[in-house]
């Protein structure tokens, strides 16, 4: 939330009361401090932190509306939410673009999967099941290429 200056703020702001306004959402000061600290996080955060973020700029938010807006933007698909291994929940911003993680149990090292292999899954579970699967953003376990090779 550093670039106010520059006018980074106020058109994040504005964009997102539109995106809130056409899901039919109330737009609140808070719903858009919240908003925008997630997106401008730059990457997964917990609720607790971005309620940390979001009080620097409004001292009186509370942790239910940091949960209930989280909740509301989950639903409206604007946020993922996630469990990477590390005990959090972990929140991030969806935007337009969906990514997958690869998560190395035993090492810990997190890589990016192309969203190609979802979509690739996706399809072939609409075509068999007829079931439509939200692949937003997935967190799949497992051991990297480096620990598999490694004796242990």
């Amino acid at each position: 939330m550093r670039n106010s200056l520059h006018g980074g703020i106020v058109s994040c702001e504005t964009d997102l009361a539109a995106v809130l306004r056409s899901h039919g959402q109330k737009v609140t000061p808070q719903r858009l401090i919240i908003l925008s600290c997630l997106r401008h996080a730059g990457g997964h955060v917990t609720a607790a932190q971005l309620l940390e973020e979001a009080r620097r700029s409004y001292p009186y938010i509370d942790a239910s509306t940091v949960y209930r807006t989280l909740a509301s933007a989950k639903d409206l698909r604007l946020v993922s939410e996630t469990n990477l291994g590390a005990g959090d929940t972990l929140f991030e911003w969806a935007g337009e673009e969906r990514h997958h993680h690869l998560i190395c149990r035993q090492c810990g090292k997190v890589d990016a999967l192309d969203e190609a292999h979802l979509a690739q899954l996706g399809d072939a579970l609409k075509k068999d099941t007829g079931f439509e699967a939200d692949l937003d953003h997935l967190a799949i376990f497992g051991t990297c290429r480096d620990c598999a090779t490694t004796p242990t």
